[in-house]
């Protein structure tokens, strides 16, 4: 899979290998962008690219052979997700006392490592930063370059401030590659210290394209959908799943009903009674969120008078009505709330409870 494999953002791209072409890549790199734009597929192509034992190139810049040694390892570490599941199945497997002193952390390679946030919390802790911290002054033993990967920015504070120390002196033969929606993020020292690299978004047809070409069985309204949602993201566009987030979206409606439209509650708590605990709950409501988030941004679109914006098109029918009936002061007020939930669940609040409690003030307000 060389970079000609990556989509969108061929000026960036271009200038990344330029810049390893000519040796001047910074050791330190911000990569930003949306979720599913392809941040970590970008950094992991960059691994590769910098390790490759053929270092081939193609249009007269570097690029990796995907065979060798170097590039099959560190690719083993592409499919991050399940790379990640397999760490935590891990780790509930330990003993009590070990599991709370373990950290996620996915090796495939001995000088490539990638630090994603650690659950319940979600956040990269310093125990994570202190392994990369401990083991980045050692040269490389199969590599040419140690490469260390933070997948989020939701930093700790005493992690961040880990983090800060090692970019201050970083060693030569070492990159480190921290991706973030937003880097308004990352402490404003640690971005002073790091390189930035920008990945827009595609054009809506140009997503539609390609999910003909790789996801052929997607009807076409299915695909104008995902395109929509994906916003603009290749990644997040190819493996969107849209059953299972037509499923959140129900239940976020179902919130927004009820706090707007529908004084009866029973709907809501059967619907909020079935967010449990666990990380399947976990995940289920981080769904949730980012579907009623999804729906709240189509509201904004509306009361603005943007339709031709709207992500959630089969809606929009609906979605008019509701926007109808509140007011911009609402759906600033739900977006606060949504936060809060997404605040509560790092502490291990009641999800049932927590979403409740956020249809109720909405509806007070």
């Amino acid at each position: 899979m060389p970079f000609s494999n990556f989509h969108g953002n061929a000026e960036t791209v271009s200038q990344i290998r330029q810049m390893l072409g000519r040796d001047r890549f910074p050791h330190a790199v911000i990569v930003a962008g949306p979720r599913g734009a392809g941040k970590f597929t970008l950094s992991q192509m960059i691994a590769k690219a910098m390790n490759c034992l053929e270092s081939p190139q193609s249009d007269g810049l570097p690029d990796f052979c995907g065979r060798c040694v170097n590039c099959t390892r560190i690719a083993q570490a592409d499919d991050l997700d399940a790379r990640v599941a397999e760490a935590i199945e891990a780790r509930e497997g330990l003993r009590e006392a070990d599991k709370r002193e373990t950290r996620l952390l996915i090796q495939t390679h001995p000088d490539v490592l990638v630090i994603p946030p650690d659950p319940p919390q979600n956040m990269i802790k310093v125990d994570q930063v202190r392994r990369v911290t401990a083991s980045i002054y050692f040269r490389p033993a199969e590599a040419r370059r140690r490469v260390f990967t933070f997948t989020d920015s939701a930093f700790m504070k005493e992690a961040a401030n880990a983090l800060l120390k090692v970019l201050e002196e970083p060693p030569e033969f070492a990159t480190l590659f921290l991706l973030t929606e937003n880097p308004g993020e990352l402490l404003p020292t640690i971005r002073s210290r790091a390189g930035i690299f920008r990945l827009g978004a595609l054009p809506t047809l140009e997503i539609e394209r390609l999910l003909a070409e790789r996801r052929p069985q997607t009807r076409p309204a299915e695909r104008a959908l995902i395109a929509r949602l994906a916003e603009g993201a290749t990644g997040r566009a190819l493996g969107f799943d849209l059953p299972a987030y037509l499923a959140s979206r129900a239940d976020a409606l179902i919130l927004l009903r009820t706090s707007v439209q529908e004084p009866d509650l029973s709907t809501l708590f059967r619907m909020t009674d079935t967010y449990r605990a666990g990380a399947e709950g976990q995940e289920k409501t981080d769904n949730l969120i980012r579907a009623a988030a999804s729906l709240l941004e189509d509201l904004l679109l509306l009361k603005s008078s943007a339709a031709a914006l709207l992500r959630n098109i089969d809606l929009e029918k609906e979605l008019t009505t509701l926007a109808n009936a509140v007011t911009f002061e609402w759906i600033e007020g739900a977006a606060r709330g949504l936060r809060g939930v997404e605040s509560g669940m790092r502490r291990n609040l009641l999800r049932s409870l927590a979403l409740d409690s956020f249809a109720a003030q909405l509806g007070s307000s």
